[in-house]
């Protein structure tokens, strides 16, 4: 029975308009408010800027406007999630952090080639638990190797 748990996934849930995705907690450093954000030039559209976060310089990224998805208005729930790519820390702006959940490895299927706005690009995989449908992203897949060039460059 023990050796079950081990083939859970644990993920931390976000939303970005009706949809929820998911990143494993391994990725995460932290779930910050949000904060004032200071632009840089001549970054990508969806490079927001960066955040001082505990003095370290954090690039920040609207996940939105990466993903193609209409802006919204920032808002009491909108959060700012620290992962780690490529030994770098950068910022997901989300309109929510919802939880922290267990996803069985059974109940995750490849992706469809389109996960409703989404580029299959992004994707692990889709998790149906109950009656959710969660995205699972694939974040060293978020960026290019390009981008994550510019975003170090961007950490000054």
């Amino acid at each position: 029975m023990e050796n079950e748990m081990t083939n859970d996934k644990k993920v931390i849930v976000f939303q970005l308009k009706d949809e929820e995705y998911a990143v494993s907690v391994q990725q995460v450093g932290s779930i910050e408010r949000m904060q004032p954000i200071t632009r840089v030039p001549q970054t990508a559209d969806f490079v927001k800027g960066v955040i001082n976060l505990r003095g370290v310089v954090t690039p920040i990224i609207d996940l939105r406007a990466r993903f193609g998805i209409e802006a919204s208005e920032m808002s009491e729930s909108t959060r700012i999630i620290i992962v780690y790519l490529d030994d770098m820390e950068v910022g997901l702006i989300v309109d929510a952090a919802n939880d922290v959940i267990d996803i069985p490895e059974d109940a995750i299927e490849p992706a469809p080639e389109v996960v409703g706005t989404v580029d299959a690009d992004y994707i692990d995989g889709v998790a149906k638990l109950d009656n959710r449908l969660l995205i699972l992203l694939n974040l060293p897949k978020v960026l290019s190797k390009e981008e994550i060039n510019e975003l170090k460059t961007v950490e000054g």
